[in-house]
């Protein structure tokens, strides 16, 4: 009998050879793929969608906790994962099973036939398919790229659509006009729903507020006072982590179910977990490594997502060093350039095996450019002992979220 991991990689496997040649930037597929599934995207918890550039997987983190505080069940899809694919989807509370997870892919494939299909569009419509068949009282559904076109758009009214910050990323899918990007975003913002935002640039906040009167929906802003009435105290680190408590509080109120309440949003804001987001790694075999530093791990790969990481750094006592790895199709001088002021020392290395990773030597000249000294390795063991032999305070591993998986897994601190 085959075993229920070996079970998943086949059904995800099988998928492969159903991947369409062309994009196509269209939910045509994934409609009728879950018409022919019975439509369960129909059958749905209240749904609240989350969008934007950087902070969705926080905000939904602060979501999540902030509900089962409140003692409701929650189901919740994220992506991508960091380890086990499993990460992906969590059913009322806990991460689905590798059987239950296989099931609902094995159906997806045998609806689908001979048909094409995204290996995200097929992995989106299984999630809804077990979303579907198992009770909960809310679903928070984050978005993969995009929003307008993003499979998960496929949900038809949810109760509240999120859009976190929103900045340049992901430019060979999105473009680079600013303008245009948070137009996708704010594709999610659907009839009958609420809508709020975080704090954005002028640019977004006009799009954002011209599709949500397009579609007659109301739209609230989160505000600064807002931010500074979340707990300092978070588990998750940076005034950007408050940011997003404040706006998963906000989403949740909007949403108004009668057990959210102000404790239970505190208590979340003080308990949600979200790996590899300044994490500090604990004891292992990676930080074993590292001497007698801390060793700490963010998979933020954008120069939105590095300048939090540099404020959080700048409050850190002594030198912090960057072990770092990135995707080629990354913004890798604007990302260096976020650390100018601390101006730390760059050790670059591969990135995780499998993907089109940066170049080491590039990546080191992009640091370079960007005013920071920085040297390239062979591997990320060697680039971490080259940082550790610098005798920091802390080192940073960053830059990719493939990257920070292999550290989770290697240093035995796999997600639950």
């Amino acid at each position: 009998m085959t075993d229920p991991a070996s079970r998943l990689k086949a059904a995800l496997a099988a998928l492969e050879g159903h991947y369409p040649k062309d994009i196509e930037l269209s939910l045509g597929r994934i409609q009728q793929l879950l018409e022919d599934l019975g439509n369960p995207h129909h059958h749905l918890p209240p749904v609240i969608h989350v969008a934007g550039t950087n902070g969705k997987g926080s905000t939904c983190a602060f979501l999540r906790a902030m509900a089962e505080a409140a003692g409701l069940k929650v189901h919740v899809f994220t992506s991508p994962h960091l380890v086990r694919f499993n990460e992906r989807v969590r059913l009322a509370g806990e991460l689905i099973s590798d059987s239950a997870f296989a099931d609902a892919l094995e159906r997806v494939r045998a609806a689908l036939g001979p048909g094409e299909i995204t290996h995200f569009e097929a992995t989106t419509a299984a999630a809804l398919l077990a979303f579907s068949e198992s009770p909960a009282d809310l679903l928070i559904l984050e978005v993969g790229l995009g929003g307008k076109y993003d499979a998960t758009n496929i949900v038809p009214a949810p109760a509240v659509a999120v859009i976190c910050p929103i900045d340049h990323d992901h430019k060979q899918f999105l473009g680079d006009d600013l303008r245009g990007i948070a137009g996708e975003k704010a594709g999610i913002i659907k009839p009958g729903c609420r809508a709020v935002s975080a704090i954005q640039w002028q640019d977004v906040s006009e799009v954002i507020e011209a599709e949500a009167e397009r579609q007659g929906v109301p739209l609230t802003f989160l505000t600064p006072s807002e931010i500074f009435q979340m707990p300092e105290d978070l588990t998750l680190l940076g005034g950007h982590q408050r940011a997003n408590a404040a706006l998963a509080a906000k989403a949740l109120k909007l949403w108004g179910h009668s057990a959210i309440t102000q404790g239970a949003i505190w208590k979340g804001a003080r308990s949600a977990v979200w790996p590899a987001r300044m994490q500090h790694l604990s004891h292992g075999p990676v930080t074993q490594m590292a001497g007698g530093a801390e060793v700490w791990l963010d998979g933020g790969h954008n120069p939105h997502a590095a300048r939090a990481v540099a404020d959080v750094l700048s409050h850190m006592p002594g030198e912090t060093v960057l072990v770092c790895a990135m995707m080629a199709s990354k913004d890798a001088r604007g990302f260096f350039e976020s650390f100018q002021a601390a101006s730390p020392r760059v050790f670059t290395c591969p990135n995780s095996e499998g993907h089109h990773g940066a170049n080491p030597a590039d990546l080191a000249a992009h640091a370079r450019s960007a005013g920071l000294e920085a040297e390239a390795h062979e591997s990320f063991s060697a680039a971490l002992k080259a940082a550790a032999a610098t005798y920091p305070a802390q080192i940073l591993i960053c830059g990719s979220l493939y990257l920070a998986g292999d550290v989770l897994a290697a240093n035995g601190e796999i997600p639950i």
